[in-house]
């Protein structure tokens, strides 16, 4: 029963991490981080991306890689809503919707 129960439990959390996640935050630039998430940061992070940095979404606090940076290159600075798969530290997005 116990070995069952925890089969369950195993195929259940492959099943949500398999969904994905969606995730609100800001795509600030890696040089500033967290402290670039605010509407306010817009051009810097721009800039900053511009200039060699990478993009990075934060959320709640948390600084996550981008692992294709092309599909946020139009929201730098911009307050979105993300969808896809994290993975430690990197999020694979799928969509993003402003």
């Amino acid at each position: 029963m116990k070995k069952a129960a925890l089969s369950f439990a195993f195929l259940s959390m492959c099943a949500v991490a398999a969904m994905g996640a969606e995730l609100t935050g800001y795509i600030s630039d890696s040089k500033c981080g967290a402290k670039g998430a605010a509407d306010a940061h817009a051009e810097c992070a721009a800039k900053c991306v511009k200039g060699g940095a990478a993009p990075v979404l934060v959320s709640d606090g948390k600084v996550y890689k981008i692992s294709d940076p092309a599909k946020v290159e139009d929201h730098i600075g911009h307050k979105v809503t993300v969808t896809g798969k994290v993975k430690g530290d990197t999020i694979n997005i799928d969509t993003v919707k402003m």
